[in-house]
């Protein structure tokens, strides 16, 4: 798809996304926001999938794996548009017996999500697992995964990340979205990390960078991203972005992180987002 449908795309996905946690005053709308151009492009452009033929093993086609799962309500939308299940079920969200649980979760059968995720640090091992059995099974095809950088600080994702490098798990590619805050605030301020490019490369992957607000570097960085696989090191994304994207009163803060807007503030922040494929 050109740039400029997938940007039409992720306005409704962000409309979306404020609709949802202030129906219920729950949930978690600045990385939900700030990963809307990522997680769209990847679903409409990139990824060789089949929505209508969802299977838990995903053999024969790319999978995804959110590990940052509270941040639900982008993958949820984007999975809805893209044609897992009616976009009308978004209605549903973090209501009692939904399969759209806060956190992505596989007890109900919801299409398009293959792990619970939401307990932090636990998404690359889980994707590294996938990504394994694809090379057992002979396959060509991907594994995605998509993590916060406050989730860095969990010390599971360093041993997965030695583990991808030292067994050659050339099959997968992660993105970390790089937004510097996390619930408590600044992650320089909570934990610093560092030199996030030089640590992984440090661990043996190799290391791109994006704008996650450029629909057309997104997707020239994946494209590349995904020639370079197969040649023997694990590959992630360090991928810019501003929590709260696309909502003046949200950017650059972790304020939102895991607030809700107001019923007030939720016609303030539709007025800024497109409403381009129709409200559920």
């Amino acid at each position: 798809m050109n740039a400029q449908d997938l940007e039409q795309i992720a306005s409704q996905v962000r409309r979306d996304i404020i609709r949802m946690v202030t129906a219920v005053q729950s949930g978690h709308p600045g990385g939900s926001l700030g990963c809307a151009d990522f997680l769209t492009t990847l679903y409409f452009d990139t990824m060789n999938i089949n929505p209508k033929a969802f299977t838990m093993d995903g053999k024969g086609e790319d999978v995804f794996f959110l590990s940052n799962g509270h941040i639900s309500p982008v993958l949820y939308s984007v999975l809805a548009h893209r044609g897992y299940f009616e976009v009308s079920e978004l209605a549903t969200f973090r209501k009692i017996g939904s399969r759209l649980q806060g956190h992505p979760s596989v007890s109900k059968g919801l299409e398009g999500v293959r792990m619970a995720s939401g307990s932090l640090g636990q998404g690359l091992s889980v994707a590294i697992g996938a990504a394994a059995a694809k090379k057992l099974n002979g396959e060509d095809s991907l594994v995605y995964t998509l993590h916060g950088d406050g989730e860095l600080q969990e010390g599971q994702i360093w041993e997965a990340a030695m583990y991808a490098a030292g067994n050659k798990v050339d099959n997968i590619i992660a993105t970390v979205d790089y937004n510097h805050k996390q619930i408590d605030g600044d992650i320089d301020e909570v934990l610093p990390m560092g030199d996030l490019s030089k640590k992984w490369q440090a661990f043996g992957w190799e290391v791109l960078e994006m704008n996650g607000h450029s629909i057309e570097e997104i997707q020239k960085t994946l494209a590349k991203a995904k020639t370079m696989t197969g040649n023997g090191k694990p590959i992630v994304i360090i991928m810019t972005t501003i929590m709260g994207k696309g909502v003046d009163f949200m950017m650059g803060t972790h304020k939102w992180h895991g607030s809700p807007p107001s019923a007030e503030q939720e016609q303030i922040a539709l007025s800024q987002l497109a409403e381009t494929l129709g409200d559920y």
